[in-house]
């Protein structure tokens, strides 16, 4: 599968909670880290998500916030990867940052100069990357 996300997480589903309208679905990467994606129950009916199902994790980079010196438990969203920026790239207007999580999870971000300079961003500098729920996309081989 290929797709336009710069953030593209390989893994197998480890748990679906059902709701009335959205489904609540945990993905554990081959790297062992979790990503919480929320999709409407016909989605994950019609994709066939139960444990263990291979799927992908799809997260647009413009999705990602980037925080410094912030709590994650103090936040709503529920994918919070705590780590170092490994990467940044600063265009006319926006920048390419790419945090690696503890637990070894790659993000992209992309967010404004301003918002690199006013966090003080740099390579090797702390950061987290986090995107709420509803900004996952899960896709399977069909």
């Amino acid at each position: 599968m290929q797709t336009s996300a710069r953030n593209q997480f390989s893994g197998v589903v480890g748990q679906v909670t059902a709701g009335a309208v959205n489904d609540e679905v945990t993905i554990k990467t081959d790297g062992g880290a979790e990503i919480v994606a929320t999709v409407t129950h016909d989605s994950a009916t019609r994709l066939g998500l139960k444990a263990g199902a291979k799927a992908l994790a799809l997260v647009k980079a413009t999705s990602v916030i980037v925080m410094v010196g912030a709590d994650p438990s103090k936040v709503s969203a529920r994918n919070v990867v705590d780590g170092k920026v490994t990467a940044l790239t600063k265009g006319a207007v926006n920048a390419d940052v790419t945090i690696t999580g503890s637990n070894g999870l790659v993000v992209s971000a992309i967010i404004t100069n301003s918002s690199v300079d006013r966090l003080g961003l740099a390579v090797g500098a702390a950061a987290a990357a986090m995107f709420k729920a509803s900004s996952v996309i899960i896709g399977i081989d069909a």
